[in-house]
Order: structure tokens, then sequence, then C-alpha cells
């Protein structure tokens, strides 16, 4: 650290304030997504503006420094972008069609195993938990009613299910928002998060077949499908995963699913337009969070109180492992507070990135510990969005302390997350060197690190 670097404790009001009107607004309200992040947010802007010193232009073009970093800028764009992919998929019958092709494989002996398969998937696909769970967890809630199944197990393999593709899908906000503040690429991120999660995947699929079969013979209806209607979601993975560039693919994505919904679902080229816009309003909330956290980011820094926080950090830190620890650690106590995990990443991105350059932690590594733990308390918090769906669908018939227990595959990612920091069994899919900025960061960032040796 720069010894002309001002630090002050006192910089970090305005963020946890943001913080404090988040927490305190879900609990008296009851839902912690009562309150716009974006209004408590901003709310926090405002008292620094007030606080800090310096005129009102001077810390308004502070402020639009940090909403106009190229990370955030970029971040918001695939945001856009994955909300109209998103939005266009779901309207041309994409993910009706995911779920039926699904269902109509598995007998019913083996359904709550199935179902979590099918929501790995369509999470994976569709980049949200919570669209995940709303479409399938009225089909579980209908399976354990026809067969008898344990229905805190049902909604805990749906839920795992659903937090292991917001975890690593390449549209998922949480993985955009890791990605991009740690800086490093989908891909990679990808290929090291999976090593960790697909363990954690295949061990909760091979309990659930054992623990979570019926001996019952009845039917499980099963809809229409079409499996021209899941290529948009396969070209998604397959192109993000072979490396072309993110905005290609999703716009090829988007393109795909308006083809495919103009020509076998009715979809016109004005209904096309309009899910294509009606998806980047449903992220407008997280695009808004974004951009402010990004400009409150930069005023907090400036004025110290970053570099106040990772002086305190560093004396529980000794190391690049230790630094992964504090910062898993880090993530999840932040979601634990605000119960939202892309908001945890983008608050925690900052401080994360600066743990990794002080300690030489790989921003892959980052990345995927970020993405990771936040999904890994998101899915499993009472107050959560995901929990709180399931007590709604079920009529308050199944509360958070009977799902709680059942949540596997949380405590499993959470098991093999933190095995990868002691046993580094997921560093060897990378072998590029990661502070060898040439080769792979962001052109913006090459520069920096020689500059700051």
């Amino acid at each position: 650290m720069k010894e002309n670097q001002k630090v002050s404790a006192l910089a970090l009001f305005p963020f946890l304030l943001f913080i404090i009107i988040f927490i305190g607004s879900g609990i008296i309200t009851g839902d912690f997504y009562a309150f716009p992040a974006p209004t408590a947010c901003a709310i926090g802007i405002i008292v620094a503006f007030l606080m800090f010193k310096g005129t009102v232009a001077e810390k308004f073009t502070t402020f639009a420094k940090g909403v106009g970093n190229e990370d955030i800028v970029i971040m918001c764009m695939i945001y856009l972008l994955a909300g109209a992919f998103s939005t266009v998929s779901q309207e041309m019958g994409g993910v009706d069609s995911v779920v039926n092709l699904g269902l109509s494989f598995l007998p019913a002996s083996v359904v709550t195993a199935g179902l979590f398969v099918i929501a790995c998937f369509m999470s994976l696909a569709t980049g949200t938990s919570m669209g995940t769970l709303s479409a399938l967890a009225p089909i579980g809630i209908g399976v354990v009613e026809a067969t008898g199944l344990s229905m805190p197990l049902m909604m805990g393999a749906i839920i795992g299910g659903c937090m292991f593709g917001d975890n690593l899908s390449f549209i998922s906000d949480t993985t955009i928002a890791a990605t991009r503040s740690q800086g490093c690429e989908m891909r990679d991120k990808f290929r090291m998060n999976l090593t960790i999660a697909l363990p954690a995947a295949i061990i909760t699929f091979v309990l659930l077949l054992v623990f979570g079969r019926s001996s019952g013979t009845a039917a499980i209806e099963v809809g229409t499908y079409n499996v021209i209607k899941i290529l948009p979601y396969l070209s998604v993975i397959v192109l993000a995963l072979i490396g072309v560039n993110v905005f290609v693919v999703l716009t090829i994505g988007v393109v795909f699913s308006g083809v495919i919904g103009m020509a076998m679902s009715g979809m016109t080229f004005l209904t096309f337009a309009q899910a294509i816009y009606n998806g980047m309003l449903g992220m407008m909330e997280v695009f808004l969070t974004s951009i402010f956290i990004g400009g409150l980011a930069e005023l907090v820094k400036v004025n110290g109180g970053i570099h106040w926080l990772l002086e305190k950090v560093q004396l529980f830190i000794k190391g690049p492992k230790s630094a992964e620890v504090g910062i898993a650690a880090m993530v999840c106590l932040t979601d634990m507070s605000i119960a939202n995990n892309t908001v945890s990443i983008i608050v925690d991105g900052p401080i994360a990135r600066g743990i990794c350059e002080e300690y030489k932690v790989d921003p892959r590594r980052s990345a995927s510990l970020l993405d990771m733990f936040a999904c890994v308390m998101q899915g499993a918090i009472p107050y959560g969005a995901q929990i709180l769906m399931v007590g709604s669908l079920t009529a308050g018939g199944v509360t958070a302390l009977q799902v709680i227990p059942c949540l596997w595959y949380q405590a499993l990612l959470a098991v093999f997350g933190i095995a990868s920091i002691f046993i580094p069994f997921a560093d060897g899919v990378i072998k590029k060197d990661p502070w060898n900025f040439e080769h792979w960061m962001p052109q913006s960032m090459v520069g920096k690190e020689n500059a700051s040796k």
C-alpha cells in the first residue's frame, strides 16, 4: 500500500448505511426483497456526498469514474443481454420443453433425484435459480402429493439443483458479477468451479437415489416438448465453453430463440422485440445496483475506506490460503446480512480483488469462491428468496427448519469448496500463470500490475 494513500474507517459509513438499510427493511417487513437495493444504495451515495470533502463537482467526477469503470459497464451490458435471452427463450417455450423432456425419461421411483438433475441443467441453461424454482417446485409438489415422497427432501433437492446452475451458468448474474469484479474469463472460472461443484452434485444425486426413492407406482403427468426449443440453451453453453466472446454468445442465443419462436411458437417480430425489452427490464434492479455500487465504491475508495478495511482484513491473513478463506467467509457473512447473492458479490468484489493483488491469489479462484459461497449461503438461509418461495408455494406446509437439513447439495458444495483451498485439486485445470497479466487479463488491466511494482 502506498504511504500517501488515505486510510479512513469513517469513509466506510455510506457503504455500511446501505447494508443497514437493506437488512433493517428486511427485518421490519419480513421480506428482504421489499426495499429496492438501488434505493438503499442511492441513500448511501447521498450521505457520501454530504460526508466527504471536496466540491460537488469533484465528488460527482469520482462517482462517475466508478460508474464508468470498464468492468462495471461490461457487467451491466451482459446483464441486459442475459435478461433478453432468458425471457425470449422462455416465451418461445424453451423452459417448458426442458422440464417436460426431463420428466419424460424419469421413472416415478427416482423422481426426486431426477428433478434435481433437471433443476441443475435448467438453471445452468437459464442462469436463474428463482426462474427454475418457480417452474419446477409446483411439479415437485404435485409429484409428492401423488407418490407420498418427503416434501422437505423434494424441495431441498430442487433448491440444490437451482443453486448448481446459479453458481455455474454463463448467464447467471452471480457469474457475471464475480468474473467481471475479479477481472477473469467466464470460461476459466467455469472450469475451475465445475471441478468443485460437480463432485458435490454427483454425491447429492447418489444420495437422492438412495433416500429419495418412491415405492409408489403413480404416473407422472408429462406435458409436450420440442427438442428444437432446447437448442438455444445448448448453443449458449457450448459456445461459451469453447471461448466465444460472451456478447457474441448471448446475441446468438437471443436471435436463435427468436427465430425458433417465430417459426414454431407464433412469436412475431414485434413480440420478439418486446420480449427482448422485457428481459432487459427484468434485469434493471441488478443493473442499477451495480452502477450505484460502482460509483459508491469509488467514493469510499478515494476517501480511504477500502484501504482501511484491507488493512484490518490483512491482520487475519498470513498468506494465499488464509486469504481465500477470508474471501469465502466475507461473502458468506455479507449474504447472510443482505440475503442477495448477486449484491453480496458486487459489494465484496472490490475488496476481494484487493486481497488477490496483495496476496497473489488467483483471481479465477477468487471469482469461483465468491460465486460458490454466495450461492451456498443464499440457498440455505431461511429468509432467502429460494426458501421463502418454497414456503409460499407449499402454502406454509413446509417450513424453513424442515427444508434446511435437506439442502444436501449446498452442504457438500461448502465442504468441497473449503477442501479446495487446502487441497488445491481445482487449480490444475488452469495452466496459465494468473499473474502474467499480458497473457490473459483484460487489456484495461495490462500495465496496472507493473505500475504498482
